[in-house]
C-alpha cells in the first residue's frame, strides 16, 4: 500500500499488520464525533502535504486489534473543486486505506448519500455508517437497513455517534469488513443527475419520512437565521459560553491557587531547612509550581470553552452562526464561525484561540488566531485603567481605553494583510455550501467524555511550552544574591535604554514589557519592584497576583512617567503579544512552532512600532 499521505506524520508509521480505516463523508455528518470517540486522546494533527488542511489520524483498539483512523477533510463531493475535496479524492484512489467508512445523516439521507454515489465504482471495500439514527428517529424517519444493504452489496450500520453502545456493533462490522473486504455492487455514476436519480430510485421502497419530519426548522429558526435578531442571539449565546467558561475557569483557579500557594511555601522552608542553592528553591517554587498553575489555568478555559462549542455543535446551532456570519468574515479570507474567537479574546486569548478549532482550514484557523490575538483580553484590561486613570485622569483614562478598541480592528486589518493572502490565498477561498442539519438533543455523557480527553490533551502538551518559556524568563531574571541589578534583563534593560526610550519606554517600563510575555498581571507587579518595593523580578512576574497589589502603583505611575510615555507604554502592552499560556494553546492549535513564533514577533515588533509613532505624537500633544 502506498505510503503518500502519512509521510507528514511522526506518530505514525505504517504497518502492514495495522489496517487504515478512513473516515469520509460531508460537513455535519457527525465524522469527527467518530473520529474522537473511536480515537481519544490517541491523536495526531497535522497538515496534508502541501494544503493548508488538518490531517488528522488516530488510533483505536478493539478485541487486540489495532487499527489506524483518518479523518478526511469533509466535502461534499470528489469532485476537486476545493483543497478538501482534492484531498479527499487523491487519498481515496491512492489505495491508502484498507477500508473506507462512509458516512450518511440519518436524518437528511437523500443528501448525504451524495458522497457514497461519487464513491460508486471505486472498487474498494467499504461500510456504509448511517449516523444520527436517533435524531431520524425522533422525526418519524423509517429507514429498511436490511433492504439497503442487499440493494448497495456493504454492510450499513445504523448508529448514533454520540451512543458509546453503539460501537460494539461498529468496531464488529470494521473487523469482518476487514476480512471479507466488501465493495459496492454499483457502476461508476458520471453525471450529477444521474447520481441523484440513482439515490431517489435506491431509497424509493427503503426510506419512509413522515409528514411531521418535513419542518423547517421550526420557529426558533426564524429568529436564528435572521440577520439582526439572529446575530444578536449569536452574541448572546457566545458572550453566555464564555462568562460561564470563565466562572469555571477562576473556580478551578482559585482551588488551584489555594492548593499550590501552601505547597510552594512549605516547599521553600523545607529546601532553605536542607541548604538548597537559591537558584534552584526560585525554580521550583517561583517557576516550576506557577507553570502548573498556568497550565491548570489554561485547561480550565479550554474545557470550557471546548464544551460550550462541542454543545453547540451537537446541538445544530454552530451552522446556524457560521450561515449568519460568513458573508461578513469571507472578507477577510475567514469562515462565519470564526467570529467566535474574536468574542472569546475579550475574555481571554487561549479561549480565542481554542474557539478556533471549529474552523476546519488550518491556514484560515491560523489566520483567525492572529487576528484575535489583536483583541486586548481581560487580563490586559484590567491593568490599562490603572494606567490609564493615574496618568490622565478618569475622563482622559475612559477615551485611552476607548482608542485602544478602535485600534484594535486596525492592527486586525494589518494582520490580514500581511498574513491573510499567504494563509487564505483567494485563488482557494470557495463559497459556504452547507446543509443546516435539523436540532437534536446531545448526549451529554459523550460530550464530557470527548471534551476531558482533549483537555487532558491539550494540557499536558501546553506544559511543555509554557515550561520552556518561563525557564527562558526566569534565567534572564534570576538575580543572583536577591539582587535584580544582577539579572541578566536588567543589564539588557540599562544597556538599551537609549533605543527603548526611543520608543518612550524607560528600561523599567521595557522590563515589564518583557515580563507580559509571562503574564498580563504581572505587569504592575513588576513596575512595583522595580520602581517601589525592589526586590526579585523572578518573584514579582510569577507572583504578580500578589505583587500587582500595592497601592502605591498609582503614586509610581504618576510620578515616573510623563503622558507620552504612559501612553506609549499602554499601546506597547495592549498589542504586544499574548502570555505564554496563549503561546502554548496558539502551538497546540496550528501544530506549528514556526506559525507560532511568526505571529508572535509580528506583534512584537509592531507593537513597539506603534508604540513608538503614538509616543512621538503625543509629545507634539503634551
Amino acid at each position: 500500500m502506498s505510503n503518500n499521505y502519512h509521510g507528514n506524520s511522526s506518530f505514525y508509521h505504517k504497518d502492514k499488520n495495522i489496517p487504515v480505516l478512513a473516515l469520509l463523508g460531508q460537513p455535519n455528518s457527525g465524522k469527527s464525533t467518530i473520529f474522537n470517540m473511536m480515537t481519544g486522546s490517541h491523536q495526531h494533527i497535522g497538515n496534508w502535504p502541501g494544503k493548508t488542511v488538518d490531517q488528522k489520524e488516530g488510533e483505536s483498539k478493539y478485541k487486540n486489534q489495532k487499527m489506524i483512523i483518518a479523518d478526511l477533510p469533509g466535502s461534499y463531493a470528489l469532485s476537486a473543486n476545493s483543497d478538501e475535496e482534492i484531498i479527499t479524492k487523491e487519498y481515496i484512489s491512492s489505495n491508502n486505506a484498507d477500508l473506507v467508512l462512509i458516512m450518511a445523516d440519518a436524518s437528511q439521507l437523500k443528501r448525504s448519500l451524495y458522497m457514497m454515489a461519487d464513491f460508486a465504482g471505486t472498487n474498494i471495500p467499504s461500510i456504509l455508517i448511517l449516523n444520527m439514527m436517533d435524531v431520524a428517529n425522533g422525526l418519524g424517519i423509517k429507514i429498511d437497513v436490511k433492504k439497503l444493504e442487499t440493494k448497495l452489496g456493504i454492510p450499513v450500520v445504523a448508529m448514533s455517534a454520540i451512543q458509546r453502545n453503539d460501537y460494539t456493533k461498529l468496531y464488529e462490522t470494521i473487523i469482518a469488513g476487514l476480512s471479507n473486504k466488501p465493495t459496492l455492487k454499483i457502476k461508476k455514476l458520471s453525471s450529477p443527475k444521474e447520481k441523484m436519480a440513482f439515490i431517489d430510485n435506491l431509497l424509493e421502497d427503503i426510506l419512509i419520512e413522515s409528514k411531521t419530519s418535513k419542518q423547517a426548522f421550526g420557529k426558533f429558526d426564524k429568529i436564528a437565521l435572521s440577520p439582526i435578531k439572529g446575530k444578536l442571539l449569536a452574541f448572546g449565546v457566545i458572550l453566555a459560553i464564555f462568562l460561564l467558561a470563565m466562572i469555571f475557569a477562576g473556580i478551578i483557579s482559585g482551588i488551584a491557587s489555594s492548593i499550590l500557594l501552601p505547597i510552594s511555601s512549605l516547599l521553600k522552608e523545607a529546601f532553605k531547612t536542607v541548604h538548597i542553592h537559591q537558584l534552584l528553591i526560585s525554580l521550583i517554587c517561583d517557576v516550576l509550581i506557577n507553570v502548573l498553575y498556568f497550565g491548570i489555568m489554561m485547561a480550565s478555559f479550554v474545557l470550557g470553552i471546548t464544551l460550550g462549542f462541542n454543545l453547540m455543535e451537537e446541538t445544530g446551532y454552530l451552522a446556524r452562526i457560521s450561515f449568519l456570519f460568513d458573508h461578513a468574515m469571507s472578507k477577510v479570507g475567514l469562515q462565519g464561525k470564526t467570529i467566535m474567537p474574536f468574542f472569546m479574546g475579550l475574555g481571554c486569548t487561549i479561549a480565542g484561540t481554542t474557539g478556533t478549532r471549529v474552523v476546519d482550514n488550518w491556514g484560515q484557523r491560523v489566520l483567525a488566531i492572529a487576528m484575535s490575538w489583536a483583541v486586548p483580553c481581560a487580563a490586559t484590561l484590567s491593568v490599562i485603567p490603572t494606567i490609564a486613570i493615574a496618568l490622565f485622569g478618569s475622563t482622559g483614562g475612559f477615551f485611552v481605553i476607548v482608542s485602544i478598541f478602535v485600534f484594535m480592528f486596525f492592527i486586525m486589518w494589518v494582520v490580514y494583510k500581511v498574513f491573510g493572502n499567504k494563509l487564505s490565498p483567494k485563488s482557494e477561498r470557495v463559497g459556504l455550501i452547507m446543509e443546516l442539519p435539523p436540532y437534536h438533543k446531545p448526549n451529554i455523557k459523550n460530550i464530557l467524555y470527548v471534551t476531558f480527553q482533549r483537555t487532558l490533551d491539550i494540557f499536558f502538551r501546553a506544559i511543555r511550552v509554557i515550561s520552556l518559556v518561563s525557564i527562558v524568563f526566569f534565567v534572564l531574571t534570576y538575580g543572583f544574591g536577591g539582587s535584580q541589578e544582577t539579572s541578566i534583563l536588567y543589564k539588557i534593560g540599562i544597556l538599551i535604554e537609549p533605543v527603548t526610550e526611543f520608543f518612550g519606554l524607560k528600561w523599567q517600563a521595557f522590563l515589564a514589557f518583557c515580563a507580559s510575555a509571562i503574564s498580563k498581571e504581572s505587569l504592575l507587579g513588576v513596575l512595583n519592584t522595580l520602581y517601589g518595593s525592589g526586590g526579585n523580578i523572578v518573584s514579582s512576574t510569577f507572583g504578580a497576583k500578589t505583587a500587582g497589589s500595592s497601592l502605591a502603583i498609582s503614586s509610581i505611575l504618576a510620578t515616573h512617567f510623563t503622558k507620552a510615555q504612559g501612553l506609549a507604554f499602554i499601546y506597547a502592552i495592549s498589542f504586544n503579544m499574548p502570555c505564554v499560556s496563549a503561546l502554548a494553546a496558539t502551538a497546540r492549535e496550528t501544530h506549528s512552532v514556526k506559525w507560532t513564533a511568526k505571529i508572535g514577533i509580528f506583534y512584537t515588533i509592531f507593537s513597539l512600532i506603534i508604540a513608538c509613532i503614538i509616543y512621538h505624537i503625543a509629545l507634539l500633544l503634551f
